[in-house]
């Protein structure tokens, strides 16, 4: 192998991983072109000594270094995922940036025809599926509402017995507090929910979560 032949799949590899990073920057997630341009050009590296780096090796597996960077990405990418008290989030960047370091290597071998196939196919996956994809399921939110009119929080739960998973009233200086956790259908937009919690006549929302 030349210095030309390495050069040329180093520089796939990095264009492959800002393709990626660009659809995720666009979306502002933890990860963007940096990162996933890093990942896919040392993926690369990575399996380009794997299988070039040893000539005089009596015996070796090239196949050990990529093992070593797939448990590595998997460290990576699970420093990007954030769960909170009801929501997850990072899932989808870990996972590209765990593919991404999988076309890396898959550059490194110089296997582009494969290495640009899985590339559409994470970006149908990323966009497409993201755009047409019916939302299925619910999602769980926390409201704390607050009010001087106990009767303001019980019509205010009331209000929401549909989507009421669970209600708590409690007394405190100057009136009452209440505390509802909502399931919400995912189609139904957050900025609606917030809408209607604050329409709620002589409730006042706290907090939201």
């Amino acid at each position: 192998m030349t210095t030309i032949d390495l050069t040329i799949r180093l520089l796939v590899a990095a264009v492959f991983g800002a393709v990626i990073g660009y659809e995720r920057e666009l979306r502002a997630k933890e990860a963007g072109i940096r990162t996933h341009v890093l990942v896919a050009i040392g993926s690369c590296l990575f399996m380009v000594i794997s299988q070039f780096g040893f000539p005089d090796a009596v015996r070796y597996d090239a196949a050990r270094i990529a093992a070593g960077v797939v448990g590595g990405l998997g460290f990576l990418g699970g420093g990007i995922i954030m769960k909170t008290k009801n929501h997850v989030s990072g899932l989808t960047t870990a996972a590209g940036i765990w593919v991404t370091g999988a076309i890396g290597l898959a550059s490194g071998t110089g296997m582009f025809e494969v290495a640009l196939v899985c590339e559409i196919v994470v970006l149908i996956c990323l966009e497409l599926l993201n755009y047409y994809t019916v939302r299925l399921g619910d999602k769980e939110f926390t409201a704390v509402l607050t009010s001087s009119d106990q009767n303001a929080l019980t019509g205010a739960a009331t209000a929401f017995k549909k989507s009421l998973k669970s209600f708590s009233l409690s007394k405190q200086e100057g009136g009452y507090k209440a505390e509802m956790v909502l399931h919400f259908p995912k189609r139904e937009t957050t900025a609606r929910i917030l809408e209607r919690l604050n329409s709620c006549p002589g409730a006042e929302l706290e907090s939201f979560e």
